[in-house]
């Protein structure tokens, strides 16, 4: 049985997961080891409800032009949920490795998000998307 919970608690750890309700860190994400081009590809998962570039509008979720290093919550006229705009109010920026714990699990990073997409469980995904992302600064 120790073994079995030492294996679940190792893994929960290792993919950013939740543990008596905080949330374990994802590993910490080196924003040069991802691929734009790759990114652009997973990006697709996201553009249904955000838009990227010079002329992006919001949508069902913020533009996310110029996203790396944000503070978060700052998208004129978009409203953030109150769960949000708490964690804004307390300081959080986008950094590329919040952006890749929030996409590990939104839900789990965030509690009451309006996010409601589950999540990226690749490394190399996220790395990659917030690596196209910082080509729209």
């Amino acid at each position: 049985m120790a073994s079995r919970l030492g294996i679940i608690l190792a893994a929960t750890v290792l993919f950013g997961g939740v543990i008596g309700g905080t949330v374990a860190p994802a590993f910490a994400l080196d924003p040069t080891a991802g691929d734009p081009a790759a990114g652009e590809k997973v990006f697709r998962k996201c553009q249904a409800c955000h838009a990227v570039g010079a002329d992006a509008k919001s949508k069902t979720g913020p533009a996310l032009t110029g996203v790396i290093g944000r503070p978060a919550g700052n998208v004129e006229g978009f409203s953030y949920s109150p769960a949000l705009t708490k964690e804004a109010e307390a300081g959080l920026v986008w950094t590329p490795d919040k952006i890749g714990e929030f996409l590990t699990n939104p839900k789990g990073f965030l509690p009451g998000t309006k996010m409601s997409f589950a999540g990226l469980r690749k490394d190399q995904e996220r790395a990659d998307l917030i690596a196209y992302l910082a080509t729209f600064p």
